[in-house]
């Protein structure tokens, strides 16, 4: 397959606009991506419930207003009340890991 001279690679893309690894404006990218990240799998796991924030809330025991705003990259979630959300709003299981 012919490559194209205007096409780029996503990491190389990545570099580009945000730096190298390592660099101020790559991890912010990063930590962002991450929220981003999150925000989209709790998002994901509701609608394959069924469920709506709301029914998610009364469930996790928080608001509407707080699962919206989650879901569309809240910055900072304190860890116990995302485990409630996810153990007791949908019924799952976080699993963490830490890379070096």
């Amino acid at each position: 397959m012919k490559k194209s001279k205007n096409l780029t690679s996503l990491s190389d893309f990545v570099d580009n606009e945000y730096g190298v690894k390592g660099t101020k404006k790559r991890e912010k990218f990063e930590t962002e991506y991450e929220a981003f990240k999150l925000g989209v799998l709790i998002q994901q796991a509701r609608q394959e419930k069924g469920l709506t924030q709301e029914e998610v809330a009364q469930l996790a025991g928080t608001n509407k207003s707080y699962i919206s705003k989650l879901e569309k990259d809240l910055k900072d979630i304190r860890f116990s009340t995302l485990q409630r959300i996810i153990k007791d709003g949908l019924g799952g299981h976080l699993e963490l890991s830490i890379k070096l």
